[in-house]
């Protein structure tokens, strides 16, 4: 669990040294006891995947603030203690509830595309370009959303400001914090990128390598880069000396002079960075086996694929059959699930979504006859057609959406799709009874690769999201535009019941996000798992890839289940560990339960205001 190797002298003298801000010192103060997956209580709760942040969020409470507060405080620390997978140069999906109103709102703060991007940019020869060229480059930046987003959270439905919430990053940022096997192990495997940039090898690789487990790692261009922000609000960021130097790093990247290659430059300009806004969008709404559920609507497929798949499943009985028959259907209503996904889900500013068809009870009883109960498909199967169950008559496909859904289902997944990719995810609740659940990312592990001179973050590679299909003249629901905000995976989820709400979840993971949230949602309502152990359990995620195969952890495929699978044609492969789960779940006696993963990318971080029996 992101260990903290502070000495006890340390941790009191960095506890004492900011006595005057209770969340700032809990930020840099936490202890070892503080490092546990599971606590319960009262108050409010925290989880998230670094024991810092979580303390920091706690803090916050703890001082008066609420559940939207604690989580962008949470997030500004996790930009310092884990910068490869969020930050300011990157965005955010937030689901709260607000418990006053009892009602679902989402902050989306998607990052988008520059006016000037344009999908003939992706490709060259008439063939895309090669994933790494794309992956580590300026092209792939999107327009940042997160300060922005953070800002119109705290405005609707925080109780603080930036320039509160704010104080606990900046205090880790300035002081430093010991380095774990995790984060010395996330440096390693991006060297070769990271030495292509002055900038992020300055800040990453002092003397050329990665710094070892135990040295203590300070960024205070971070630290002022928060100042800014802190003092004068997100504008200092998308129209100041901030965004200035965005602008600048991208049209020319600060490549080394003895780079291996070539890196190329974006089009982001002063302008693109000084019109990005936040939306808010109702999410959205399905029901399972008596529970409502809530999640992101598009630009994310997270709350569509999610909600198909379990209205799939809704259609069998788990105590009926065994749990391998049961795994058998779960795996292929998510291919089915995918298949749509990719098929249909985009910018719903740029293409028309059918919302309602993909979530209708109906769709998924016609959806479900593709389902063979003793066999698994073999490679990819088609888009069903979700138009045909829209429930508001006036939506219609336009000329351009009417492309056959095996037209569209036929199209391999993007060169540009990366399974596994960074991201993390933090969940907190305060004690009125407000919950937030939110993901947040730069994309892949160390975004672009580059970080901003002088202001000490990484920017995101976000535009990696789009899908490139072969050639630039195949139409594509994700396809790049100007202006458009890529398709996400991101699936941060509130559950609820009689409306009480019951649990608050989510993960990283690039587009096994989806799966790990519908794994762990199964675990624990279809086959009756303690929370923690749904989170613990082995995970698998099946995404209708064109091999057929699904992607699992090692555990699962040592299970007596996968070897049943695989009699019934199911065919994986071992991709190492999937997803970084945080949650909460709401107990009937009052009480919390936060919980965050128990190993995987190192552990991560529960805690609660009030501890249980105390």
């Amino acid at each position: 669990m992101r260990r903290l190797l502070l000495t006890a002298c340390t941790g009191l003298l960095l506890a004492v040294a900011c006595t005057h801000d209770k969340a700032a010192s809990s930020a840099v103060s936490a202890s070892a006891a503080d490092l546990s997956p599971e606590a319960t209580g009262r108050g409010g709760a925290a989880a998230s995947v670094d024991v810092r942040a979580t303390a920091a969020a706690i803090g916050i409470l703890e001082s008066g603030g609420n559940a939207v507060d604690a989580a962008v405080a949470a997030a500004g620390v996790l930009g310092v203690t884990d910068p490869y997978s969020c930050g300011i140069g990157g965005g955010g999906f937030m689901l709260i509830y607000l418990a006053d109103e009892q009602r679902v709102v989402s902050v989306e703060h998607r990052e988008v595309a520059p006016q000037g991007l344009h999908r003939e940019l992706f490709y060259e020869g008439a063939a895309p370009i090669p994933m790494p060229e794309v992956l580590t480059s300026g092209l792939s930046a999107g327009v940042p959303g997160m300060a922005r987003g953070w800002e119109v959270a705290l405005e609707r439905y925080g109780t603080r400001g930036l320039a509160d919430v704010l104080q606990p990053a900046i205090r880790v940022a300035e002081q430093g914090f010991e380095i774990d096997a995790f984060f010395h192990e996330q440096t390693a495997r991006n060297v070769d990128r990271f030495k292509l940039f002055t900038s992020t090898a300055s800040l990453f690789l002092p003397g050329g390598e990665p710094m070892p487990v135990g040295a203590r790692f300070a960024n205070p261009e971070l630290a002022k880069t928060y100042r800014l922000v802190a003092r004068e609000g997100s504008r200092a960021f998308y129209q100041g000396e901030i965004a200035r130097a965005i602008v600048d790093t991208l049209a020319r990247p600060p490549v080394a002079p003895d780079a291996p290659r070539k890196v190329r430059s974006g089009v982001m300009t002063l302008s693109d960075l000084a019109d990005y806004d936040v939306r808010i969008r109702e999410p959205v709404k399905s029901t399972y086996r008596g529970y409502t559920v809530y999640g992101m609507g598009a630009p994310s497929s997270g709350g569509l694929a999610v909600g198909l798949t379990l209205n799939l499943l809704e259609g069998y009985e788990p105590a009926a059959m065994s749990r391998v028959d049961f795994l058998h259907r779960y795996l292929e209503a998510s291919r089915l699930a995918f298949a749509d996904r990719t098929a249909f889900v985009a910018d719903p500013e740029y293409v028309d979504v059918p919302v309602a068809g993909l979530l209708s009870k109906e769709y998924a009883a016609e959806r479900r006859k593709a389902i063979d109960p003793a066999r698994a498909a073999a490679g990819a199967v088609l888009a069903g057609n979700p138009f045909a169950y829209q429930q508001d008559p006036s939506t219609t496909r336009s000329a351009a959406a009417s492309l056959s859904a095996a037209g569209l289902a036929a199209l391999p997944p993007s060169v540009l799709d990366v399974p596994n990719r960074e991201t993390t995810h933090i969940t907190t609740s305060d004690k009125a009874g407000n919950i937030v659940s939110y993901t947040c990312t730069i994309e892949f592990e160390g975004g672009n690769g580059i970080v901003v001179p002088g202001y000490g973050f990484l920017l995101n590679n976000e535009l990696t999201d789009f899908d490139v299909p072969p050639s630039p003249v195949t139409p594509h629901a994700n396809s790049p535009e100007p202006g458009k905000r890529p398709r996400s995976s991101m699936s941060p989820t509130l559950v609820f019941k009689e409306g009480a709400p019951v649990f608050a979840l989510g993960s990283p993971g690039g587009s096994t996000i989806i799966t790990t949230v519908l794994q762990t949602l199964v675990n624990h309502v279809d086959l009756g798992m303690p929370l923690l152990e749904s989170v613990a359990a082995p995970r698998v995620s099946q995404r209708n890839t064109p091999d057929g195969k699904s992607q699992a952890e090692p555990e699962f495929l040592s299970s007596r289940e996968a070897a049943a699978l695989m009699e019934k044609g199911h065919v994986f492969a071992d991709v190492g560990p999937i997803g970084a789960f945080t949650g909460i779940r709401f107990n009937p006696d009052g009480t919390v339960t936060a919980v965050a993963e128990p190993k995987r990318r190192g552990g991560g971080s529960a805690m609660v205001v009030e501890r249980a029996g105390r």
